[in-house]
């Protein structure tokens, strides 16, 4: 494969505007989207090729759509998933004998006649890749690049200043705001805790900002969702307040096959609908009446008190199915923090997110921080 490939990060943790923006920027300009029927599909040294797919006209030329496709982790689950192959057994295929891949991939596609499917890859130009997502023919691509840019846009049009901090997972974008100037105080949620980063106390300093969290997969992970997000300033932890997110599911018409050319009509509808749902959500969410009435939700859980951490936290564990790894470190994060409280345990859960390196286990480690201190409340 082309080196020109090896150079473009797939993930990014805790990254900058400019830093996401270069990335989704290098990844743009190599997509290929595919609509192919099983005839044209055939697994090949753990590869998948692709022939019969009209090439790419530009400008500086004409660019090959057939050819070779490394599937990523998300490719072989995205062909186990549509072939009814089990994923897990697909990979000890891959890495302990790739003939039987082969085999597998290549027999239910001769058992899936007639049947499209929609492969997203990055191409090198020359007839090889990386096979990304492996989707219906159904699925509505609304890319992460369109999807920032939207975003951006819709921001700037509500005027307010906002801090960003991105992170990016072959699974998904994560784009997390927060207004410093739309702020209140949660003294009771914060009386007892301290930073395990710092070790300033939210009773010197109880203030929260009004944030959002906006998510995009353009690779079959998830719907486009916009979350408020409520920020503690001793911290900087992230309260999702998932119950309340806008959701828009990539669910599209049929495609026909071959290579996909997206019209300039399709992709400013795509803008459109994320730049209004990215205005909805400011003008919703970006509110002190909003923060104040959530954290007032929030503190009328968070103060009871947890007599057995170690048995609160292994039960808040098997529920919400943490590893053991994540399990320790969440205790941890709950001994440094202070706060022998319900509340504790979601601040403890929230800090101990922003510590992982792993996009996707942040993200979705942040996401049940509420419901964590919730199953903590009622032991």
């Amino acid at each position: 494969m082309s080196n020109a490939l090896d150079t473009i990060p797939l993930t990014a943790r805790h990254a900058t505007l400019p830093d996401l923006h270069r990335i989704l920027d290098l990844q743009q300009a190599h997509k290929l989207d595919i609509v192919a029927g099983t005839a044209m599909l055939r697994a090949e040294a753990g590869h998948l090729r692709i022939t019969g797919a009209e090439p790419i006209l530009s400008e500086s030329g004409v660019t090959p759509s057939d050819g070779l496709y490394r599937p990523t982790e998300l490719g072989d689950a995205g062909l186990g998933e549509k072939l009814g192959i089990p994923t897990s057994y697909l990979r000890k295929t891959r890495a302990q004998a790739l003939h039987l891949y082969d085999a597998n991939i290549n027999g239910w596609l001769e058992l899936s006649q007639g049947k499209r499917y929609l492969a997203r890859c990055l191409s090198d130009g020359n007839g090889s890749g990386i096979l990304r997502a492996f989707l219906s023919d159904g699925y509505k691509i609304i890319d992460n690049l369109d999807v920032l840019m939207a975003v951006l846009s819709g921001i700037r049009e509500s005027g307010m200043n906002v801090k960003l901090d991105c992170d990016l997972s072959e699974r998904r974008m994560v784009v997390r705001v927060h207004s410093e100037a739309i702020k209140t105080l949660a003294r009771n949620l914060l009386r007892n805790y301290r930073s395990p980063f710092t070790g300033a106390t939210g009773a010197d300093n109880p203030t929260v900002f009004a944030g959002l969290v906006f998510t995009n997969s353009e690779t079959g992970s998830g719907a486009f969702t916009v979350t408020p997000r409520i920020v503690v300033q001793v911290c900087d932890n992230g309260l999702t307040i998932t119950k309340d997110a806008l959701r828009a599911v990539h669910l599209g018409a049929k495609m026909d096959e071959g290579t996909i050319r997206w019209s300039n009509d399709t992709h400013q509808a795509n803008l459109n609908l994320i730049g209004k749902q990215t205005r909805d959500a400011v003008r919703r969410f970006l509110d002190v009446r909003y923060v104040q009435r959530k954290i007032e939700e929030i503190e009328e859980k968070a103060g009871r008190r947890i007599p057995d951490p170690d048995h609160t936290i292994r039960v808040v564990a098997q529920r919400l199915r943490f590893t053991e790894d994540e399990q320790r470190l969440i205790l941890n994060h709950f001994i440094d923090g202070g706060d022998r409280t319900a509340g504790g345990i979601m601040h403890a859960v929230t800090s101990a997110a922003k510590t992982l390196t792993d996009p996707d286990a942040a993200y979705e480690m942040e996401g049940v921080g509420i419901r964590a201190m919730e199953i903590a409340a009622t032991l």
